[in-house]
C-alpha cells in the first residue's frame, strides 16, 4: 500500500483500499479496519466489510462527511478506534478524514499540546483545516487563535 502512513504503533491511515490490500493488512498483522466513507460516495467498496471479515479483520464503518463536521459521528469514530482490536487501519477516500480522526485520537490518548498536534500533523501531511479536525481543535483549544 503506497499511501499508508503510520501514526503510532496502533494507528495507520490511508486512502481507499482494495480487496488485495485488505489481505496484505491481515498478513502484516493489522487487526481492524475503520472505514470513514459513506456508501453513497463515488468509488465506495461495497463488499469491504465482507472482504475484511474473510481475511480475519474486525470492521467498522462510520460515514463522515468530508465537507461538514459532525461531532456525534466524530465521537463515534473515536470510540470505534478505542474499542477495535489494534493495530487499526483508518481509511477514507484520500486519507484526509482518516488522518483527522487518527490525529484526534492520538491527541486525546497522549494528551498532546496544540504545538505537538501541529508538529504531528506536519509529519504526517495532515491538513489542520480538515473539518472534523478543525472542529476538535477549536473545541479543545478554544482560548487560542487557530
Amino acid at each position: 500500500m503506497t499511501d499508508l502512513k503510520k501514526v503510532n504503533d496502533d494507528l495507520s491511515i490511508a486512502g481507499q483500499i482494495s480487496s488485495e490490500e485488505l489481505k496484505q493488512l491481515a498478513i502484516a498483522g493489522f487487526q481492524s479496519v475503520l472505514n470513514l466513507r459513506s456508501p453513497d460516495e463515488n468509488g465506495f467498496f461495497h463488499d469491504e466489510k465482507q472482504e475484511a471479515q474473510i481475511v480475519g479483520l474486525e470492521y467498522a464503518n462510520i460515514p463522515l462527511n468530508s465537507q461538514a463536521p459532525n461531532q456525534e459521528l466524530t465521537a463515534e469514530a473515536i470510540q470505534s478506534v478505542e474499542n477495535l482490536p489494534k493495530p487499526i487501519l483508518i481509511h477514507c477516500a484520500g486519507g484526509a478524514r482518516a488522518g483527522g480522526i487518527a490525529l484526534i485520537t492520538e491527541a486525546i490518548q497522549a494528551n498532546l499540546t496544540y504545538e505537538e498536534i501541529v508538529q504531528k500533523a506536519k509529519e504526517l501531511g495532515i491538513n489542520l483545516e480538515q473539518p472534523h479536525l478543525k472542529g476538535f481543535l477549536l473545541e479543545k483549544f478554544a482560548a487560542r487563535q487557530i
